[in-house]
């Protein structure tokens, strides 16, 4: 059975005889290449809204830097290898390795004498086991005070010229700003080849910080988030919004057993007590000189974890919820939302991660053809176009982009039965259907029955608008394909 991987190889094979000997050669073959590559996602934010952070903790190791230095105002790319190697790009000159160190698990590469403004961007080649599946971009601050560096991100993630070297892009917001805003409606682009809302998804960035480092601040940040993501505004922009705490998320992955050790000094105090030297960060550093902790301890907590995960970690500590640093690291985890996190971008991304990259090749083949006609040009765009226009997974994602647009409307009901047929909510047949994980496969086909009945039923109605009858149709061929997925099962 020929995949849309295989028909989209087809296409790039095609492209690069066309164009043998142009200057578009290069880029046609890294695209080729490119389809066997792990799906490449961006992590995209304003300035401070914890963008290395969370990378560190979707990578389980503490490898983007998280300070202000000369480092985080290069775009670094972390992809998976068999060495540890960190290489520097330039424009006109070949790349040259640098050197790196490791102190207290964390990363520090030594630019030699180079300044952000002379690298074009970092390559970290580390062998991990979260990099096998993804390549991870770190980008420099939207709305930097370096507008160079600001100016990186724009040029990376919406180019004037050529395709998005990204398939997709996680956003965070600490609130929804206009510069937010400005630079999700550059990414998004209503055509299927291209970046939209689909391949992006919103993080309620250092979510903890809402409520001021309360217990309760995740659950205020779960309300805010989930304000942000019903907001039509917000819902052309991206997939989705989640909230996560990323100071608690990165310190969850990379917890140690000798920090849990200084935590246990605060967690068998008195309830009382322990609750007013958390009250503030100068509180805990210099008061109860008795605690048993240093200066210097006390500050190496508060980096790691912020008063919130101080807070949460303890009483954890406390009420026996948690008693070896695996199992705390297991419950900061769940609670930070990154577990969360990794859920949706394997169901939203990973899942689809073939028609993510297979768009961005269609993509740049299209742009080539406009850009140079050649003998054969014509036919290569014929082509494309029958891709793009026959394969069902781009259908879905045409359609979701209508919903998240506005494009294709209805009753609240029909619109979100709509959405989760067609997978906005996950590829898997359960959750296209909203049932349990490990529903039998008797269940799974009858709810695709019912689904395919009812989809069926209003693409026939003559009082559909032709909006929601062409994107029932698309709902009926994935009901469709369920079906034969479930009976080869």
């Amino acid at each position: 059975m020929t995949t849309l991987v295989d028909r989209t190889r087809t296409v790039l094979t095609h492209a690069l005889e066309v164009y043998r000997g142009t200057p578009f050669a290069d880029r046609l073959a890294g695209l080729h290449a490119r389809l066997d590559q792990p799906l490449r996602v961006a992590v995209a934010g304003r300035v401070k809204a914890g963008k290395s952070t969370l990378l560190n903790a979707l990578v389980g190791e503490r490898l983007a830097p998280t300070d202000a230095g000369e480092c985080t105002r290069i775009v670094t790319w972390y992809q998976d290898g068999h060495t540890y190697q960190v290489n520097a790009h330039f424009d006109r000159q070949p790349p040259r390795q640098l050197r790196f160190t490791r102190e207290d698990g964390q990363l520090d590469i030594d630019l030699g004498g180079l300044s952000a403004g002379d690298v074009r961007e970092l390559v970290v080649t580390w062998p991990a086991q979260a990099l096998r599946s993804v390549t991870l971009v770190d980008t420099p601050g939207i709305g930097s005070l370096t507008e160079s560096a600001s100016r990186r991100t724009w040029d990376l993630l919406v180019p004037d010229e050529e395709e998005t070297p990204a398939d997709a892009v996680v956003y965070l917001m600490r609130h929804l700003h206009a510069g937010d805003v400005e630079f999700l409606r550059a990414f998004h682009d209503s055509e299927v080849s291209r970046p939209s809302p689909v391949n992006a998804i919103g993080v309620l960035s250092r979510a903890d910080e809402i409520a001021v480092g309360r217990l309760d601040s995740m659950a205020s940040a779960r309300r805010v988030a989930a304000r942000l993501g019903g907001d039509p505004n917000v819902r052309r922009l991206v997939q989705s919004v989640i909230p996560v705490a990323g100071l608690l998320a990165e310190t969850a992955v990379t917890l140690t057993e000798e920090e849990v050790a200084r935590l246990r000094t605060v967690a068998d105090l008195e309830v009382k007590d322990a609750e007013e030297l958390l009250l503030s960060a100068d509180r805990f550093v210099s008061t109860r000189p008795d605690l048993g902790l240093t200066e210097t301890e006390r500050t190496a907590l508060l980096d790691r974890f912020g008063l919130f995960g101080m807070r949460l970690a303890t009483t954890m500590l406390r009420r026996k919820a948690a008693g070896t640093a695996t199992e705390l690291a297991r419950e900061l985890a769940e609670r930070s939302g990154l577990n969360d996190l990794q859920d949706l971008l394997s169901s939203l991304f990973f899942e689809r991660r073939d028609v993510l990259k297979c768009r961005s090749a269609l993509l740049a083949v299209a742009d080539v053809v406009r850009s140079l006609s050649r003998p054969g040009s014509d036919a290569l765009a014929v082509e494309v176009e029958a891709v793009v226009a026959s394969a069902h997974p781009f259908n879905e994602l045409r359609v979701l982009s209508g919903l998240r647009s506005g494009w294709v409307s209805g009753k609240d009901e029909v619109v979100a039965d709509l959405e989760r047929v067609i997978g906005g909510a996950g590829g898997a047949a359960h959750q296209r259907l909203r049932l349990p994980s490990d529903a039998d496969v008797p269940d799974l086909a009858a709810a695709a029955n019912d689904a395919l009945s009812r989809w069926q039923r209003r693409a026939e109605n003559p009082m559909t608008s032709y909006e929601l009858v062409v994107a029932s149709r698309v709902a009926v061929r994935s009901c469709e394909g369920m079906l034969a997925d479930l009976s080869r099962n």
